[in-house]
């Protein structure tokens, strides 16, 4: 059963709608940054966690055909500010205008895919980062650690493993970052009690184990 955590008072998940709305808008699907289509990469087999499809609404993602016309270079840390159910709802709601690929539940660190990683999620709130990324969303309030179980840690760290394995990205935290590194968000998620040391660990850990 999950704990009865304290809700305290929260800005909206990811960015307002209209904010993200505009971010998306940006640059169109037909323009990536410069270079981009210059080295295609192939992804290859990963070992990834078990995980459901909850797919997001499709006005909030752009169809795309990554790695082929973007390349795939990082994966961004996000936490909900939500519950997962709340999240999962927000990301099928057309309004939204946001959603990750992925969300992992605090309690259990069961995982929900929402959008195809080869298509583009509105999770960054900046369209360059946004092309090059998957965003995996963490439920939870950044003010209260409470929710960054073993579980989730160590679900969240499977996923990104794989990801990165697949893509050629290197595990690292210029690669790994946090929604709050993104240039031009207003966002501090994953906040001051993410465990980034303990949270790169499990990721090398992760492809240690699956490759062997």
């Amino acid at each position: 059963m999950e704990p009865d955590h304290r809700r305290p008072d929260r800005r909206r998940l990811l960015t307002g709608a209209a904010a993200l709305a505009a971010s998306a808008a940006l640059a169109p699907l037909t323009t990536a940054r410069a270079g981009a289509t210059s080295r295609p990469q192939a992804p290859r087999g990963g070992a990834y966690p078990p995980h459901r499809w909850v797919p997001a609404s499709r006005s909030n993602f752009t169809a795309a055909n990554r790695p082929t016309k973007y390349p795939v270079e990082m994966v961004v840390v996000h936490v909900t500010q939500e519950t997962y159910k709340d999240t999962l709802k927000l990301f099928k709601n057309p309004r939204h205008k946001a959603a990750a690929h992925y969300v992992v539940r605090s309690v259990d660190g069961a995982l929900a895919q929402c959008v195809r990683e080869r298509d583009i999620a509105w999770h960054a709130g900046n369209w360059d980062y946004n092309t090059r990324s998957i965003g995996i969303e963490h439920e939870g309030w950044i003010d209260d650690p409470t929710w960054f179980t073993d579980a989730l840690y160590e679900r969240s760290a499977q996923l990104t493993a794989a990801i990165c394995d697949r893509y050629r990205i290197p595990k690292d935290r210029e690669h790994i970052v946090g929604h709050v590194e993104v240039p031009g968000t207003d966002h501090t998620d994953p906040g001051e009690f993410w465990d980034w040391a303990r949270y790169l660990q499990l990721v090398h850990e992760a492809s240690w184990g699956s490759a062997g």
